[in-house]
C-alpha cells in the first residue's frame, strides 16, 4: 500500500491505522465494503459487494457472540480478556484478535506487547468448539521499528502471533478487494 492509504489504480489494499483511528471506519471508507448490523446478530457484519464476508465484534460484544454461539466463556476461562476488534472472517474460519499500539514515548505497551501468546491461546480456548482458528495481530506505529524492540517482535513471531506496522493488508486477512 502506497502512502495515503492508495494502492494500484486508487484501490484501497489494506486498513491504514493511525494513532487514534476506529477499525468499523476503516472498513466502511474501503470501495466495496459496507458494515451494517445483521437481524438478530451480534455485532456488525461485513459486506463486500452485498455478501456477508466478516463480522466484527468489540469487547463485550465478543462474548454476546460467544453466548449467540452457545458458549459460557467462565467455564472455559476464569477472566474476560477485552479485544480491541475481533473479525471473524468467515471463508477463512479464523478468527483475528486485532489490538492497535501507537507509542511515541517508552512506557506500558512494551510489556504488553509480550502477553499476545497467552492472550490468543485464551481466545482459541473461547472458539475450539465452533471450528475457528485465531489469529493474534499487532498493528504497530513505527516507534516499534527501534532496534531495542527487536527481541519482543522476534518473540511475537516466535509464538506464532504477528505484526504488522501501520496497516493490515486485506488480502493478509482473507478479505476480498477490487
Amino acid at each position: 500500500m502506497k502512502a495515503g492509504g492508495l494502492g494500484g489504480g486508487n484501490t484501497l489494499t489494506g486498513l491504514h491505522f493511525e494513532r487514534k483511528v476506529d477499525f468499523n471506519e476503516l472498513m466502511k471508507s474501503i470501495s466495496g465494503y459496507e458494515l451494517k448490523k445483521i437481524p438478530h446478530k451480534v455485532g456488525l457484519g461485513v459486506f463486500f459487494e452485498g455478501h456477508l464476508v466478516a463480522r466484527c465484534f468489540r469487547k463485550h460484544d465478543f462474548y454476546r457472540f460467544l453466548e449467540e454461539e452457545g458458549i459460557d466463556w467462565k467455564h472455559t476461562i476464569s477472566k474476560k480478556l477485552l479485544p480491541d476488534d475481533a473479525l471473524l472472517v468467515i471463508v477463512r474460519e479464523t478468527l483475528f484478535i486485532i489490538e492497535v499500539k501507537y507509542q511515541q514515548v517508552a512506557g506500558s505497551v512494551d510489556e504488553k506487547l509480550q502477553t499476545c501468546d497467552f492472550k490468543r491461546k485464551q481466545y482459541l480456548k473461547l472458539v475450539t468448539s465452533l471450528g475457528i482458528k485465531v489469529e493474534y495481530v499487532y498493528v504497530l506505529s513505527d516507534w516499534f521499528k527501534k532496534p531495542e524492540y527487536k527481541d519482543v517482535l522476534d518473540y511475537i513471531h516466535s509464538v506464532n502471533c504477528h505484526y504488522k506496522f501501520n496497516e493490515l493488508p486485506l488480502a493478509w486477512l482473507g478479505l476480498p478487494t477490487k
